[in-house]
């Protein structure tokens, strides 16, 4: 029986560690945020292959962060059980682990325009991708490497630093974007490719700034996180590996989901295509706090799982899915009671110049939709988030793989296309197919929860 004084503290812990998880991912997106403006500075065929690059660079950059992600429940969960060396393992492991995913994708970059041009993309866009993707290609090993350390942080229940971090980074990248794009303080102009170096540039300052901060603080010293870094662990690294992949793939999953919808409004028209952009921002904004929330429950569910405390890993994983089902309410009624408060933030008043009429209209009914497929994408992103702290990550993905593309996608071209319902059905498909993701993550959450933490607390961990 949990009481109302147990629940609040439970409550109050995970606010402490979200917080600060919610802002830099707040932070993080903000970055790709200036990106787009200062690029489309630079002309609509910039714009365009900034658009092309950045979104093969990222969606691909995101499968492997997801597969260092791993690190976070191994650490939290040897963390829980007090295994200090196996915490500094874990780190050590998942910088290796970023070393034999980035290296190829770093050289896969190297041949992007011969493979975009081979994808149907016109010469001169693909030119141009490539000119970006080969210069932001050398911040991938120094990205996977700071998701590996943030991954230390916050498994261990100190995420502030790499929110410091993150804020000096975008600064970083706006300062270098200006330099290297529009060509200030005596360097050549470069255009997009500047603003690939100028993201390259901050992730490896981000890596330095918190390597440094690993590598000096009292609180993380003890770990030896750069000490016996000449091999990898073959063993340590393997499981790393099987309890990452899934990861990556679910996260790949998602991401290409939101890619191929973006794609079948477009065949709707600009102003649906306009309308859709609107709406699916303002959505990934408000994303972000139950996406921190379910990193926060990552965390606090691998603790109790390493003291052998079933009980709390079960009101740890509770409380992030209700924390985050909540926040998606106060959204959802944002959305659906007054979409144009949040269509003006994009368009202007009355629309702004050169928006059509159709658009706003447009934006404001899928922002209605939002409303609803709001309160499923917190659920099941705080789910699965509970999820990986109990180390189980394989059937998650098959239930996104499922529910994704099985049942979202399938509506979504039904409601779509079949029965002519345009923007709007690709985004009650979308709705459905993140709906039958909550109720599946959560009921499996509970199953986990309620089996094995009976049976044995201390065996929490995934089966292999």
């Amino acid at each position: 029986m949990v009481t109302a004084a147990v629940a609040r503290r439970e409550v109050r812990a995970t606010l402490v560690l979200a917080v600060p998880l919610v802002l830099t991912q707040l932070a993080q997106m903000t970055m790709s945020f200036v990106d787009v403006i200062m690029i489309g500075r630079l002309g609509t065929a910039a714009l365009a292959a900034g658009v092309l690059g950045s979104s093969t660079f990222f969606t691909l950059l995101l499968v492997c962060v997801g597969m260092v992600l791993a690190v976070n429940p191994s650490v939290a969960q040897s963390y829980g059980a007090g295994d200090e060396a196996e915490v500094g393992r874990w780190a050590r492991q998942g910088l290796w682990l970023g070393v034999f995913l980035g290296v190829p994708l770093v050289a896969l970059f190297g041949y992007a325009e011969p493979l975009l041009r081979a994808a149907g993309q016109e010469p001169a866009t693909a030119a141009l991708a490539a000119d970006y993707l080969r210069a932001i290609r050398w911040g991938v090993l120094p990205n996977l490497w700071f998701a590996a350390l943030r991954s230390l942080c916050e498994g261990t229940g100190r995420p502030r630093p790499v929110l410091v971090v993150m804020l000096i980074a975008a600064g970083v990248n706006v300062l270098c974007n200006w330099v290297l794009m529009y060509g200030k303080l005596g360097f050549p102009a470069l255009g997009l490719e500047g603003a690939g170096w100028a993201s390259a540039l901050a992730m490896t300052t981000m890596f330095a700034l918190l390597g440094g901060y690993v590598r000096r603080s009292p609180e993380f010293r003890r770990y030896r996180i750069f000490a016996g870094l000449r091999r990898p662990d073959g063993p340590h690294l393997r499981r790393l590996f099987r309890l990452g992949w899934p990861i990556g793939v679910n996260f790949g999953l998602e991401a290409g989901l939101f890619l191929v919808a973006t794609l079948l409004v477009g065949l709707f028209g600009t102003a649906a295509l306009a309308a859709h952009q609107v709406a699916l921002n303002a959505a990934s904004v408000t994303f972000m706090v139950p996406l921190g929330i379910g990193m926060a429950g990552t965390v606090r569910v691998g603790q109790a799982v390493g003291r052998g405390d079933g009980a709390a890993a079960a009101r740890a994983g509770w409380a992030a899915i209700g924390m985050g089902a909540s926040f998606m309410l106060a959204a959802a009624l944002l959305f659906w009671l007054r979409p144009e408060w949040v269509v003006w933030l994009y368009t202007g008043q009355g629309g702004g110049e050169g928006v059509a009429p159709e658009t706003v209209e447009l934006a404001a009914l899928l922002l209605g939709i939002a409303a609803v497929f709001q309160l499923f994408d917190g659920t099941q992103a705080t789910a699965a988030g509970a999820l990986r702290g109990l180390k189980d990550t394989r059937v998650p993905m098959l239930i996104g793989g499922f529910s994704y593309w099985v049942v979202g996608m399938s509506a979504a071209v039904g409601l779509g296309f079949g029965l002519r319902l345009g923007a709007t059905g690709i985004w009650w498909g979308l709705t459905l197919g993140l709906a039958t993701a909550a109720v599946l993550l959560t009921a499996r959450f509970r199953r986990r929860v309620r089996a094995e933490a009976a049976a044995a607390p201390a065996v929490l961990t995934a089966r292999p």
